[in-house]
C-alpha cells in the first residue's frame, strides 16, 4: 500500500511516498502562488492616508446698478427715479419701474430748473443733483401758472408755494410767414388771465391745438402738443404733453378767470 503526505513551505512542496518496504522523499519545485491561503507569514505594512476635503465657494458678483437712466429702461432704479422726481412736484403721470415719455418729460424739467444739460436722459451729473434737490421755489403769490421762459417749465403755484412742475416749449422769437404775412413767434411777458378753453381739438391757420385754454388775445394759449422738445418751437403758444395737458383739464388748474404769469 502505498500513501502521500503533502506538506507546502515556501515554494517547495516535499511529497513522502510509503511503501511496505522504506519510505521515499520526493521534493518538487512548486511556481510561487500570491493566494491568501499561504502558510508564510510575513510582517504587513499599514498605510494611513489622510485626506483633506476642501470646500470651493462661489461669490456671484451682483448686477451693478444702473448709472444711466433713459427712455425705454425699466426696473427698480427707474421706480426710484420716478419716486424722487414725484417727490419733488414734477409731474410725470402714472408711477411705475417703465421710463416713458413722461419721465423723460420730467427729468427734463428737473434738468431745467437746475441748469443741467437738458437731454431727458438721468446720468450720474442728473442723479447726483437729484440727491440733494429741493422743491423749486417762487417769487409769485396766491393761486396761478408761472411760466418761466427762460428755463422753459410751467410751474402750477398753489398758496405762494410750486405744487407741480412740467416741461414746454414756448415761442421762438423768430419772426415766421402764415397767410401772406410776418409774425412774430413770441409768448408775451405779463399778468394774464385765462379767457377762453376749448375742451378738444381747436383748429386755427397755425394748425390743430389740442384742449387749449386761452390766455392772451393773440391767440396765445397752453395746449397740448405731440412734440415739446427741451428748446422753444412753438409759434408762441405753450407746448405741454397731451397727457400733462388732460391733467390740467381733469384738476381744473387753469380754470376761466385764473392768473397767468409769463416771464
Amino acid at each position: 500500500m502505498v500513501m502521500a503526505a503533502l506538506v507546502a513551505a515556501a515554494a517547495v512542496i516535499t511529497i513522502t511516498l510509503y511503501d511496505s518496504e522504506k519510505p521515499t522523499v520526493v521534493e518538487v519545485v512548486a511556481p510561487p502562488t500570491s493566494s491568501s491561503s499561504s502558510t508564510t507569514t510575513s510582517s504587513s505594512t499599514t498605510t494611513s492616508t489622510s485626506t483633506s476635503s476642501s470646500t470651493t465657494s462661489t461669490t456671484v458678483a451682483a448686477e451693478p446698478a444702473l448709472t444711466t437712466l433713459r427712455r425705454g429702461d425699466k426696473g427698480p432704479e427707474v421706480a426710484a427715479l420716478q419716486r424722487d422726481l414725484h417727490a419733488l412736484g414734477y409731474w410725470l403721470g402714472a408711477r411705475n419701474d417703465s421710463f416713458g415719455l413722461l419721465t423723460e418729460q420730467a427729468v427734463t424739467a428737473f434738468q431745467k430748473v437746475e441748469g443741467l444739460g437738458r437731454d431727458g436722459v438721468a446720468g450720474p451729473a442728473t442723479l447726483a443733483a437729484l440727491d440733494v434737490a429741493t422743491r423749486p421755489r417762487t417769487t409769485a403769490k396766491g393761486n396761478l401758472v408761472e411760466i418761466d421762459k427762460d428755463r422753459q417749465v410751467l410751474f402750477v403755484v398753489r398758496g405762494g408755494a410750486v405744487a407741480w412742475t412740467l416741461n414746454v416749449s414756448t415761442g421762438t422769437e423768430r419772426p415766421y410767414q402764415v397767410n401772406g404775412r410776418t409774425e412774430l413767434a413770441d409768448t408775451p411777458p405779463g399778468h394774464w388771465t385765462v379767457d377762453r378753453v376749448v375742451n378738444g381739438t381747436d383748429v386755427g391757420e397755425l394748425g390743430a391745438l389740442y384742449r387749449p385754454r386761452y390766455f392772451h388775445e393773440d391767440g396765445i394759449a397752453v395746449h397740448g402738443y405731440h412734440s415739446v422738445p427741451p428748446y422753444p418751437a412753438s409759434h408762441g403758444c405753450v407746448r405741454v404733453t397731451e397727457a400733462a395737458m388732460d391733467w390740467l383739464w381733469a384738476e381744473n388748474l387753469m380754470p376761466l378767470g385764473s392768473a397767468v404769469w409769463v416771464h
